[in-house]
C-alpha cells in the first residue's frame, strides 16, 4: 500500500513547494518594488526640538532654515520644528540628539561644555572684545573647527544669544567697586561663579524659574543676563538699573545627533549646512532688533540703563579667572584672543 500512493504523495508536495517558492518570489518582487517606488518619491524629514516660544529670535530662524532646505532638496529633504519644550526642555532635547531619539536641537555653548570641557572659553568673561570679534571667531576656522568636533554631535550653525550684563535692584553698577559685596545670581557655571567671585560679590545659583521671587524678595541683589531675557523675564518690574557690563557673549548652537549627519548624503549635507548658514545671518539681525524692542519696553517702566566706558578695571579682575581654567581651555582663550 505504501508503495503505491509514494510517488503520487511525492509529486504532489513537490508542486506545492514550487507553487510556494514561485508565490514567495512574487511577493518579494512586489515588496521591494514598493519600497523603491517610495524611496524615490519619499521625503527625508528631520525632527528638531528646542525649549523656546515661537516668537523667539533662533525659532523663527530656524523656520526660515526649514523654508530654505526645502527649496533647495527640492522637497526631498525636510525640518520639522517642535518649539515651546512640545517634546522637552533645552537639557531634554540635547539628551535625546545625544541618544538618538531626536535628530536636531538648539543648545547653548555653555551646555556642551560637559561634554567638550574646552567649550568653556567661550564663558570666559572678556574673551571677546565685541561682536565683530565674536562672528570672526564663530565663522572662522576656530569656531567650525570646534563644530566639527562636538562628540556625538555636528556644530551646523552659531546663534546670537547677545551679551550678558548685570541688571541691579537697589544701586546702579556705575563701577567695578560697585559690585563688592552684591550677592548676584548666576548660572549653574563654575565660569559664572568665578567672574562674581572675582568681583568681590558673591555667587547665587538660582534657576531661572525662581529668580523673579528672588529678586523681588532680595533674596539675592543683582543677575546678570542679556536684554531680551532681562525683559521677558519681567524683570524690569523689581531691578531698575541695567548696566551694559557685556562681560560675557556665549553663543547658541544647532547641533545635529552624529548619526543623523553621518546617514546624510553629501548633497544632504551641502543643503542643511548652506540654509542654516542663511538662517544664522538672519538670526543676528532678528536679534539685534529684539534687543532694540527690550530696550524700549525697560525704558517705559523706568529702567535706567548705565554704560561702562573704560572696562579695563572689569577685564583686569579676570586674570583671576583664567589662572583658574585648565591649560587646554586657557590655550584656546588664548587663540580667540589673537584672531585680528
Amino acid at each position: 500500500m505504501s508503495k503505491h500512493f509514494s510517488k503520487p504523495v511525492s509529486a504532489g508536495i513537490a508542486a506545492i513547494l514550487l507553487l510556494m517558492l514561485a508565490a514567495g518570489l512574487i511577493c518579494a518582487w512586489q515588496v521591494r518594488h514598493a519600497q523603491l517606488s517610495n524611496s524615490a518619491g519619499s521625503t527625508r524629514i528631520l525632527k528638531l526640538g528646542h525649549g523656546l516660544s515661537q516668537e523667539h529670535p533662533v525659532h523663527k530662524a530656524m523656520e526660515r532654515m526649514a523654508d530654505r532646505v526645502k527649496e533647495l532638496s527640492g522637497g526631498t529633504l525636510a525640518i520639522e520644528i517642535y518649539p515651546s519644550g512640545m517634546i522637552g526642555s533645552e537639557t531634554e532635547c540635547y539628551k535625546q540628539v545625544q541618544n538618538g531619539q531626536l535628530d536636531m536641537s538648539k543648545t547653548s555653548a555653555a551646555t556642551l561644555e560637559t561634554s567638550m570641557p574646552v567649550l568653556e572659553a567661550f564663558s570666559a568673561p572678556y574673551v571677546f572684545r565685541d561682536a565683530e570679534h565674536f562672528w570672526k571667531v564663530l565663522d572662522g576656522p576656530i569656531g567650525q573647527g570646534l563644530a566639527a568636533r562636538f562628540p556625538g554631535l555636528h556644530g551646523v550653525c552659531y546663534f546670537d544669544a547677545g551679551t550678558r550684563s548685570f541688571y541691579t535692584s537697589k544701586k546702579p553698577i556705575k563701577s567695578v567697586d560697585d559690585l563688592k559685596g552684591m550677592k548676584i545670581r548666576t548660572q549653574e557655571s563654575r565660569c559664572a561663579m568665578a567672574m562674581v567671585r572675582a568681583f568681590d560679590a558673591s555667587p547665587t545659583p538660582i534657576p531661572w524659574g525662581e529668580l523673579y521671587s528672588a529678586l523681588s524678595q532680595n533674596t539675592v541683589d543683582a543677575a546678570e543676563n542679556n536684554l531680551p531675557s532681562y525683559d521677558s523675564g519681567r524683570h524690569t518690574e523689581v531691578c531698575k538699573y541695567f548696566t551694559f557690563s557685556e562681560h560675557t557673549r556665549i553663543p547658541d548652537v544647532l547641533v545635529i545627533g552624529k548619526t543623523s549627519w553621518d546617514s546624510l548624503s553629501e548633497e544632504q549635507q551641502k543643503w542643511l549646512m548652506s540654509a542654516a548658514a542663511e538662517a544664522s545671518l538672519y538670526q543676528r539681525q532678528l536679534w539685534a532688533e529684539a534687543e532694540k524692542v527690550s530696550m524700549e519696553n525697560a525704558k517705559k517702566q523706568g529702567v535706567e540703563f548705565f554704560y561702562i566706558e573704560d572696562r579695563a578695571p572689569f577685564v583686569a579682575k579676570m586674570q583671576k579667572v583664567y589662572d583658574e581654567l585648565p591649560p587646554d581651555t586657557l590655550k584656546l582663550v588664548k587663540e580667540i584672543q589673537e584672531v585680528k
